[in-house]
């Protein structure tokens, strides 16, 4: 991690990136937040940690800290979302040459699939899986496969070992987000 910023997750929370519009900064953003740890044992961690809060949140999981802003339950959603999204552009990485990689509005996503409405056993055993699924990928590919590129519509070349690197850092910044949300929420 020479030469990049290491930024905590909770202070990373108080930066206004924008995903799109500043998306060279968000890439940065995520780096810094996983910072030295190995992405493997974060992602490997995520489900576990999540279902913890999920546990934690009780009567608030479906609680919104104000409008316009996700509840946990709805972080919930949008980490599975990252997550079927990452095992599209992994596989898309490994089998083609420079393949496209199609951004995705966050918020459309979290909004129109419901997740405020969804089970939370059901999507926490689908993120379980699937995070299963692309950490098996990652473990049996090798590292000229990591360095494999496809082109992100919004933030240009992407290596598969960047997009895994990036997730992991997703995963500890919502996480983040979400015992805030629960703070906000109970305390409220």
């Amino acid at each position: 991690m020479a030469g990049r910023e290491a930024i905590d997750a909770d202070a990373a929370l108080d930066r206004d990136v924008d995903p799109v519009a500043r998306a060279s900064e968000y890439q940065q953003m995520l780096l810094g937040v996983l910072g030295d740890r190995d992405p493997v044992e974060v992602q490997s961690r995520l489900p576990d940690d999540i279902e913890a809060i999920v546990a934690e949140a009780g009567s608030h999981l479906r609680t919104r800290p104000a409008p316009g802003e996700w509840s946990v339950l709805e972080l919930v959603g949008h980490l599975l979302d990252a997550e079927i999204v990452l095992a599209a552009r992994y596989r898309w990485v490994l089998a083609h040459d420079e393949p496209a990689l199609v951004g995705y509005d966050q918020d459309l996503w979290v909004d129109r699939l419901g997740h405020q409405d969804d089970d939370p056993a059901e999507m926490l055993a689908l993120l379980r899986e699937l995070k299963g699924s692309n950490l098996r990928l990652w473990a049996k590919t090798s590292e000229s496969d990591h360095a494999r590129v496809g082109v992100h519509a919004e933030r240009g070349p992407e290596s598969f070992d960047l997009s895994f690197r990036m997730l992991a850092g997703h995963g500890l910044f919502h996480t983040a987000q979400m015992r805030r949300t629960l703070a906000q929420v109970a305390g409220s």
